[in-house]
């Protein structure tokens, strides 16, 4: 069976073109719709919070009957029905209900679709880096034209753009192939032994910490720039900045891995994180240091994230595919994000955005410490 590399970079560049345009404008579409710092944090761990349970139970069914691509057909499908809900209330509880929804599939979408890609690249699996690297085209471009629309028109512009784009996202996901997979047939003994290993558990540690430290960035970061001067047509280049600087890793991490062990890199990536976040609580008004610190973004998210894919891939194997993306999804996505941004909230009021950032640097210092420590020293 031919891989279908243009279907395949073609979802990934959809469905982050529609993140691009929610997740750094979703925070100040909340403000503009009058929630408090408080409530904005809270509203963001809902969106969070769902992506814990939602790709355990993708990735379960998944592996359990190997019908991946059904599965993304139906989230993504799901993603729309649930973000129309946008357009029917505007109240707090309304709003935390169609989060939890959305976000919920939403999050269901990518584990299966990943497991899926890495199943039709086969033993060419270091080629991933340049599959999702139109992933993170598709955020620059989401990123960048709402914010230009938004400059032009309001924050109202939002809802129906995010709504067009996962539209588009739905039917393209008929186009792409399912790859023909196992079914799970009995139980999967392996799977606790795998989790249960230190160098599984650390990573999970480790990736919870770096996804939590990123709550400042992605619940405020857009309002935190506003509050400094920075307008939307600059915040949404800036944003784009961050995301170019992580497509250049992705296409040069298949080359670091072969040569650094994974460790390594991951100890890199979370102290240049830890860098980052101190650089932007520190000179956030100097556009030069922001710009630095956003490129860092490479590191933060790029190969951190690459690393991740690439040591989950080869610890869970066979019937345990979409599971293992599963449960890196669920434990670092869904529940160090649900934590970051709730905390994110509460010390943005407490202690003030610099103080919020300073506290969100010591995550990732902590983590490469444990990462020093926990991971194999391997590739």
């Amino acid at each position: 069976m031919s891989t279908p590399t243009f279907r395949l970079a073609a979802f990934y560049l959809l469905y982050f073109t529609a993140l691009g345009a929610l997740v750094p404008y979703w925070g100040p579409y909340l403000k503009y719709l009058g929630f408090s710092p408080v409530e904005i944090g809270e509203l963001v761990a809902v969106f969070m919070a769902t992506r814990i349970a939602a790709p355990l139970l993708a990735g379960w069914l998944s592996d359990r009957y190997g019908r991946r691509m059904v599965l993304v057909r139906l989230t993504t499908l799901g993603s729309c029905v649930a973000f129309a809900g946008v357009f029917g209330g505007q109240s707090y509880a309304w709003l935390a209900l169609v989060s939890g929804l959305f976000s919920f599939c939403r999050a269901a979408t990518l584990p299966p679709y990943e497991a899926t890609v890495l199943n039709h690249l086969g033993r060419q699996a270091e080629r991933y880096g340049r599959l999702r690297v139109w992933g993170s085209i598709g955020f620059i471009v989401g990123v960048v034209a709402l914010g230009a629309l938004l400059q032009q028109y309001g924050e109202s512009m939002l809802p129906p753009v995010v709504l067009g784009i996962f539209v588009a996202v739905a039917l393209l996901s008929l186009a792409i192939p399912g790859h023909p997979g196992r079914p799970s047939t009995g139980q999967s003994p392996r799977l606790m032994q795998v989790l249960l290993r230190p160098d599984v558990l650390g990573l999970f540690v480790v990736s919870v910490l770096m996804v939590a430290s990123h709550g400042p960035y992605y619940t405020f970061i857009t309002i935190h720039l506003e509050n400094n001067g920075y307008s939307k047509s600059q915040i949404g280049p800036l944003w784009g900045l961050g995301v170019l600087a992580e497509v250049g890793m992705f296409l040069v991490t298949g080359r670091l891995l072969q040569r650094f062990s994974a460790r390594s890199l991951m100890v890199v990536s979370l102290a240049m994180t830890a860098v980052r976040w101190t650089l932007i609580a520190l000179f956030v008004r100097h556009l030069g240091v922001l710009l630095l610190a956003q490129t860092l973004h490479a590191f933060s998210f790029g190969l951190f994230h690459a690393v991740n894919i690439h040591v989950i891939h080869r610890r869970f194997t066979g019937p345990l595919q979409a599971r293992g993306q599963a449960l890196y999804a669920a434990i670092s996505h869904g529940l160090g994000g649900a934590l970051g941004s709730l905390a994110a909230g509460y010390t943005w009021v407490g202690l003030g955005a610099d103080n919020t950032y300073l506290a969100a640097a010591a995550l990732p210092a902590l983590g490469a410490v444990i990462a020093a420590m926990a991971l194999r020293d391997r590739k």
